[in-house]
């Protein structure tokens, strides 16, 4: 289908006329996260079923969120060079593949291996949505719109993941949260020729930096597994190399004719805070799924489904805010919309810093409202302030950025924050790191 003479709506929703090929496109992004929840809330049965210790059930739930952020550049750039429409279909081919496999899998070995294969599918997937999305809507006010709607996908994905695993688990088998990724990917791809445009042809594709991308993989993989194993002993080694190896990473982008990541692309405070918000607004929710999780079923002995009954306040708050936050973001700008999310997301951590072992449920619901609310707003906002101005040619790059930010975000936050003591504290400290960005955000100037 051809994209033209697409006209925003006053809502903030793609026109009609493209509305189904967002709702393809959403509904996969949605997907991407909820398969990274998908195993979260029945770990501990996967770990009886498979007789894991600790440390390898860390790894397990790690392993979608590793390959998915360490490879996101890298499927950026793909995404840049050999089209968004085509690397979306490579990529749901084998997401879907893996997420069929993987309710087979006769032990650990084998589903760590499909979770590791369901991640870097998604790295594939998640930029060439962005990039689809670009082309499907290509005027700067359809898209920037359609990008505020955007922005609260994931986290929607994670709030359902964590709600349904805890039901399936409780009623089915945790085995069959397979099947979110496997119905949705057969979709997509059966939608995808009459949904979505083909890509646009271009005369210059970008060249893959290769050693930049080994680089990358290889720094975001050790960084990444050394903060996951932070709680379980012996993260230095990986940590110490991981660094080692991005500082690598920048010097060789700095000298490549064609860098996978063009350091200045970076440059800019409206994409700096974008990305700031996507990261605190990611880590800050995932420290408060864990968190409150730990709490009901180890403090108050709550069952996996009472768990997930208790995020439905959550839920509730996040869908109204993303429900508001597109027409905010047409009226007053993203960067507003962004610093208010913020601020509303540290007063619902602020209500929330008196979790602890003799706390009950409901003084805790006020927090679970403001700070879904809040984060919805944020991911909003940061989406557009991520992406603005971003030429075609690296709009691959850009939700590649984009995602690692978000993927990045509760390993690095949530080891930052469990650092520093109780459940309250970390949930305080997430609260000022929020509040300082906001005013970050306001200082850098008033026009949205």
């Amino acid at each position: 289908m051809a994209a033209t003479a697409i006209t925003p709506t006053s809502t903030g929703a793609p026109a009609p006329r493209t509305a189904p090929g967002f709702a393809l496109l959403g509904t996969v992004q949605a997907t991407l996260i909820f398969t990274l929840m998908a195993i979260s809330v029945p770990l501990p049965d996967i770990g009886r079923e498979f007789g894991l210790d600790h440390s390898r059930l860390v790894l397990l739930n790690a392993a979608y969120g590793l390959s998915f952020a360490a490879l996101l550049l890298l499927g950026g750039r793909l995404t840049d060079r050999y089209g968004g429409r085509r690397m979306l279909t490579t990529g749901l081919v084998v997401l879907g593949l893996a997420s069929i496999a993987a309710p087979a899998a006769p032990g650990y070995t084998a589903l760590l291996l499909l979770r590791f294969l369901q991640g870097a599918a998604a790295a594939l997937v998640a930029p060439a949505g962005m990039a689809v999305l670009r082309t499907l809507l290509p005027g700067p006010a359809a898209y920037g719109r359609a990008m505020a709607t955007w922005g609260g996908l994931s986290v929607l994905g994670a709030t359902t993941g964590n709600l349904a695993s805890g039901a399936v688990a409780s009623w089915l088998s945790w085995r069959w949260m397979f099947a979110v990724p496997v119905v949705v990917a057969a979709g997509a791809l059966a939608l995808a020729p009459a949904l979505l445009p083909r890509d646009p042809a271009r005369d210059r594709r970008p060249a893959l930096d290769l050693p930049g991308a080994v680089l990358a993989t290889a720094g975001t993989v050790l960084v990444s597994y050394g903060l996951v194993l932070t709680e379980t002993g012996g993260w230095q080694l990986p940590l110490t190399l991981g660094l080692l190896v991005l500082v690598a990473f920048v010097l060789r982008e700095r000298r490549a004719a064609q860098p996978l990541l063009p350091l200045g692309f970076l440059r800019g405070g409206r994409r700096l805070l974008g990305l700031a918000a996507t990261l605190l607004s990611a880590g800050g929710t995932a420290t408060l799924f864990l968190l409150l999780t730990l709490h009901l079923q180890q403090d108050l002995g709550w069952t996996p489904l009472a768990t997930s009954g208790a995020f439905l306040p959550y839920a509730a708050a996040l869908l109204l805010g993303g429900r508001a936050a597109g027409p905010l973001v047409g009226r007053i700008g993203p960067k507003a919309v962004t610093g208010i999310g913020l601020a509303t997301g540290a007063a619902g951590l602020f209500a929330l810093a008196h979790l602890g072992a003799g706390s009950g449920y409901l003084p805790l619901v006020p927090g679970l409202v403001l700070l879904p609310f809040g984060a919805a707003l944020a991911f909003a906002g940061a989406a557009v302030l991520a992406t603005d101005g971003v030429p075609e040619e690296q709009i691959g790059l850009a939700g590649g950025v984009l995602n690692t930010a978000m993927e990045l975000g509760p390993t690095v936050l949530l080891t930052a924050l469990l650092t520093v003591g109780s459940s309250g504290a970390a949930l305080a400290a997430a609260g000022v790191l929020f509040a300082l960005t906001a005013l970050a955000g306001t200082l850098t100037g008033r026009r949205g």
